[in-house]
């Protein structure tokens, strides 16, 4: 089929579409691969940055998966979650495998971000911003993994309460408790190591 064609088609098609499609033709799952290599390809470095350099490996690897089990995809959930949660258990295999120590996570050009979703009440001053980078991927990098994972999907992933709860499999409420703890936490580490809050 026509690329330009296909493209046109994808645009117009939910990721639900997407897979329903994808079950009979799959060169629509391409659409899928091409919506989504960006947000996983992402999320996967900030969540193991030593895998940067083999990055197209690793979403070869989670798009093979996504595949062979879009079968047995609920079309009550979001797409968005369920393929997260597929990435997010390849992540957790990763790091398993890994076994080093803790590595910078990435926040990339999302830092400013970072801290306006984080920071409820104002923006970071100038200062902040010029070293942010840094501290918070230092500070990421040393929390308990639980925490760093529940961080980095609200705040740098953006997903909601629901969307979290899909992809880590546990309740709403248990996720609001990581998420409190986890604020804690980074907070507790930031002024351990930098003391001032954020």
């Amino acid at each position: 089929m026509n690329l330009l064609i296909m493209d046109e088609r994808c645009t117009e098609k939910t990721d639900e579409e997407l897979v329903a499609l994808s079950l009979e033709d799959q060169e629509y799952f391409g659409c899928l691969m091409r919506r989504y290599t960006a947000p996983l390809g992402r999320y996967i470095i900030r969540v193991v940055p030593s895998f940067r350099n083999s990055i197209d490996d690793v979403l070869q690897e989670v798009f093979i998966k996504i595949y062979l089990n879009l079968r047995g995809f609920d079309p009550s959930l979001k797409f968005s979650s369920w393929a997260y949660r597929i990435t997010h258990n390849h992540a957790v295999s990763l790091l398993r495998k890994e076994k080093t120590r803790p590595q910078l996570v990435s926040t990339d050009n999302d830092t400013y971000d970072f801290f306006e979703r984080y920071v409820a009440d104002g923006q970071p001053n100038e200062n902040e911003i010029r070293y942010a980078k840094e501290e918070v991927s230092r500070v990421l990098a040393e929390i308990d993994q639980k925490y760093r994972e529940v961080l980095i999907l609200r705040y740098l992933e953006e997903m909601d309460y629901e969307e979290i709860s899909d992809i880590l499999k546990k309740p709403v409420g248990t996720i609001g408790t990581l998420l409190s703890r986890a604020k804690a936490i980074f907070k507790d580490e930031y002024v351990k190591k930098y003391g001032t809050e954020k």
